[in-house]
């Protein structure tokens, strides 16, 4: 059996392969993993997976010079830096060293490919949107005419944040907005995941909210990619709130955008477009008021023609009455003075005749009274004790009372005194004989 040593090995492998292999070929790949050193050149890990699962691997380099031009290109033509996570079509060449093995170089990157690649999976995740029939359902929340009270999901340390917060709190108007920030990671492997449970705190109070904002300054376009994801999309598209985005630059739009209720383009932006609507609703409320006031100077113009009439007629009315009136009462009175003097005559004869009545009547009255005075001093003579007295009568008393008929408790020995006209007479009891 021939030997052969493991560098001999390698050799015919070298050889077979610069032998029977094209000078380079087109080939499809991503970037699993990805390092420059300190020269400059860059080391990949080119990877073929299939779901989750990787199906096939290899080592790949792009020497410095090459690098420099070829990540630049690709950068201004894609918006984005070559990374972990995305698809090449690279130009490669293969290579197979005795000592490092197999591995390509690639020559040439074309940056369309990527370009279709991205718009491919982001028309795949709005078809899902749209046959789940979730796309639209966020544009149709109603935005309240003065947001005021905002939700915003963002990191606390964004330039973009900060922008958005010192435009609305330092704002010309003087209008009031009560912000509440939920932090959240705005890029990276975590960022979908924060983002989403950021959106769960702010559903948790979403009564205390208006809108809801999502904000972050612009970055290249895989910092954007979880916005480009279903899960976060869908999240957004179902949110009770209006959801108002600001995560990108003007050559920036992900599907995050598209399913928002409203799309604007920076934080800034999304600033001024709260600001422009309350403003608008302010200069509405000033056009209103205005509009108001006019036509109640006019109301109140017409009602006080329509009260001069009313006051016209009145006194026109009201002098008719009143002569009307003055005139019945100047008959009235003729009536009353004709009758006042007819009654007067009529009393002044009655008058007349109770005079001559009257001035017959007093010698008749005044002898008829002295005869009845002369008649009552007999009878109040006749029933003077002492007339009885001096008739011959007496009067017995007893403890000072008069002894009448009726009966006394008389004892013997009891004194009573006996009154005639001359004198008193006191006996003593002796003897006592009922009838």
């Amino acid at each position: 059996m021939d030997q052969l040593s493991l560098l001999e090995l390698n050799t015919i492998i070298k050889q077979a392969l610069d032998l029977n292999l094209e000078p380079s070929y087109w080939v499809v790949a991503e970037i699993g993993e990805m390092r420059l050193n300190q020269k400059g050149h860059c080391y990949m890990e080119l990877v073929e997976k299939e779901g989750e699962t990787v199906k096939a691997k290899i080592r790949a380099n792009i020497w410095a010079y090459n690098y420099r031009n070829l990540s630049g290109w690709f950068e201004a033509i894609t918006h984005q830096s070559l990374q972990p996570g995305i698809k090449i079509l690279a130009n490669v060449q293969v290579n197979f060293h005795e000592l490092y093995g197999l591995s390509l170089n690639i020559k040439d990157i074309d940056p369309n490919f990527t370009l279709g690649e991205r718009a491919r999976k982001k028309q795949e995740v709005i078809a899902q949107l749209v046959e789940d029939g979730v796309f639209d359902m966020n544009k149709e929340q109603e935005l309240p005419l003065v947001p005021q009270n905002i939700a915003v999901i963002s990191s606390p340390t964004a330039a973009g944040y900060g922008d958005f917060n010192d435009q609305l709190t330092n704002n010309s108007g003087g209008y009031h907005f009560n912000i509440n920030l939920f932090q959240a990671l705005m890029q990276g492997d975590e960022a979908k995941e924060s983002i989403i449970e950021a959106m769960h705190q702010v559903y948790e109070q979403v009564e205390d909210f208006d809108t809801l904002v999502i904000i972050r300054g612009g970055g290249s376009q895989v910092d954007l990619d979880c916005f480009d994801t279903y899960d976060l999309a869908a999240h957004v598209a179902q949110f009770p709130l209006p959801v108002i985005t600001g995560i990108g630059h003007e050559r920036d739009e992900t599907i995050v955008d598209l399913v928002a209720h409203t799309k604007m383009k920076t934080p800034t932006a999304v600033a001024e477009f709260l600001l422009d609507g309350i403003k608008t609703f302010d200069d509405k409320l000033d056009q209103s008021f205005a509009t108001l006031a006019y036509h109640t100077e006019r109301f109140l113009q017409h009602q006080q023609h329509h009260l001069e009439q009313l006051r016209n007629q009145l006194l026109f009315i009201s002098k008719q009455k009143i002569q009307r009136q003055q005139s019945r009462l100047d008959l009235v009175a003729q009536n009353l003075q004709h009758s006042a003097i007819m009654s007067l005559n009529a009393e002044t004869s009655k008058l007349n005749n109770l005079e001559n009545v009257l001035s017959k009547l007093p010698k008749q009255v005044i002898d008829n009274t002295w005869n009845k005075l002369k008649l009552l001093e007999k009878t109040i003579e006749l029933g003077d004790p002492n007339t009885i007295l001096q008739k011959g009568f007496s009067i017995t008393r007893f403890n000072g009372k008069a002894l009448k008929n009726e009966t006394v408790s008389i004892q013997l020995g009891d004194i009573i005194s006996t009154e005639t006209s001359e004198q008193t007479i006191s006996s003593k009891i002796q003897k006592i004989k009922s009838k």
